[in-house]
């Protein structure tokens, strides 16, 4: 009968280990949804995981709408759990070549071969469980794209739940509680004039933006970032230097930098080029049911990603590098935009309320909801080129972007370096009429710093 007790002790040794994993991981499983079930299909791995769940999140983000703020900050904390994911699996099984972003687990996967997939899981699964925590309303979409990849039901039972995937979700979480970002306080306008007005007008009708309260998301300066010291530790001089309303308006650079805006940015513009308004439409992605300009970016990571033959470990740096300088331009840049002696009016209010023309229009139609100055599109798009252009060593890489705003007379535009990219992303705001040249050149010097930072500060790689 000694067969029988060597059973007996194998299944009790088993027991107990089942039991010790399930207490070292019970608190981080509070994060997973789990239910032993077996898997449906095979699964079907077919291109990088980091990108498949990126453009996962891009769906989300296009049914979830609203403000870029908190749309970066999606995007930094799945990107950023991706990595520390694929960082504690390259930890237990190959060698780091970089930081993380917390940190890497050193991993007992319960046997000594690496499982079937297990970079797929890693990945995948952190994934999941971090979008189903930031859009709970869109479990059935997050499942489906989950069984698309794995061929099972996401609560099926998986051993690296309770070994990784678990603690490195509920480390993300732990890093972003009470992170400022559910701050709901609204926004009370200055009454000067120069200062911000909500850019509802009778013949341009904008239910989203005819009171002042309605003003997006005017806290996310304080938002604590995700690589930088401060929110305002970027922050540029106001505009043209002016402390004050009165100096500013009365200047001669502020006529300046109206009478662009007014020229260029005019619904019917005789100074705009056809390319410029094609430009203008493209980097747009202002509405909701599109990818936003975070969205974009990630889209334009992707695909110089893939032109470039990244390895998973690889993208999962880039794009949380990518998504921590963004979501660090969010923040700096709604510093810039509400904390500062200058929330400035946009365009719009500039020329109608100034007595240029009662009746001028901007090519966009209707004008985002939160001040002028400085321009989130530039700092976003100078953050990503910053990241990118260090990252690949060199600025001057070609590549096709393409564009989610159903405006756009063009699916897709042609580049052949980041900063080129960046740079028209940063003037287009001004051709669609809704900044003046200042946003953008302010902008774009905001975002390049903060890329600087986060490269030379996060998820440095190894001897650097």
């Amino acid at each position: 009968m000694l067969w029988i007790r060597t059973r007996r002790r194998r299944a009790a040794n088993l027991r107990a280990r089942a039991v010790s994993l399930a207490a070292v991981a019970a608190t981080a499983l509070g994060a997973l949804t789990l239910a032993p079930q077996p898997a449906a299909a095979a699964p079907n791995y077919s291109g990088d995981p980091v990108q498949y769940w990126n453009n996962v999140l891009n769906g989300a983000i296009r049914t979830a709408g609203g403000a870029p703020g908190p749309l970066s900050r999606a995007a930094a904390m799945m990107n950023t759990a991706i990595y520390d994911a694929e960082s504690s699996y390259q930890l237990r099984w190959h060698t780091m070549t970089s930081d993380p972003y917390l940190t890497a687990i050193n991993y007992s996967a319960g046997w000594g071969i690496e499982g079937p997939g297990e970079e797929e899981r890693v990945i995948g699964r952190t994934a999941y469980n971090i979008l189903l925590k930031l859009f709970p309303d869109q479990t059935t979409y997050l499942d489906n794209k989950f069984k698309e990849r794995f061929g099972t039901d996401p609560t099926g039972f998986d051993l690296l739940d309770f070994t990784v995937v678990g603690t490195i979700v509920k480390n993300a979480q732990d890093n972003r509680t009470a992170d400022g970002s559910d701050d709901r306080a609204v926004y009370t306008p200055d009454t000067k004039p120069g200062a911000w007005l909500p850019t509802s007008y009778p013949d341009l009708p904008d239910p989203a933006c005819s009171q002042g309260s309605q003003a997006a998301t005017p806290n996310w300066g304080l938002v604590k970032p995700w690589a930088l010291d401060s929110g305002s530790q970027f922050r540029p001089s106001t505009p043209g230097v002016y402390a004050s309303y009165e100096n500013l308006l009365a200047s001669p650079a502020y006529a300046d930098q109206v009478a662009q805006v007014r020229s260029l940015g005019a619904a019917g513009s005789t100074t705009r080029t056809t390319d410029q308004t094609a430009a203008a439409w493209f980097w747009a992605n202002d509405a909701n049911g599109t990818y936003k300009p975070p969205g974009q970016l990630l889209d334009i990571t992707a695909r110089v990603a893939k032109d470039r033959g990244l390895t998973p470990y690889q993208n999962a740096r880039l794009f949380a590098l990518v998504s921590v300088a963004m979501a660090d331009a969010a923040i700096g840049e709604w510093d810039v935009k509400y904390r500062t002696p200058i929330d400035l009016w946009r365009p719009v209010s500039a020329i109608r309320e100034g007595g240029l023309d009662p009746a001028w229009k901007p090519l966009s139609g209707t004008t985002p909801c939160f001040p002028a100055w400085a321009s989130g599109h530039s700092a976003f798009a100078a953050a990503w080129a910053g990241i990118m252009r260090q990252y690949f060593k060199s600025d001057n890489v070609s590549f096709t972007a393409s564009t989610d705003d159903p405006h756009s007379p063009v699916r897709t535009r042609s580049f052949t370096s980041f900063s080129q990219a960046a740079h028209e992303d940063a003037d287009s705001r001004i051709w669609l009429g809704v900044h003046y040249p200042w946003d953008a050149s302010d902008g774009y010097t905001l975002g390049d710093s903060i890329a600087t930072w986060v490269f030379t500060h996060k998820m440095k790689a190894s001897g650097s």
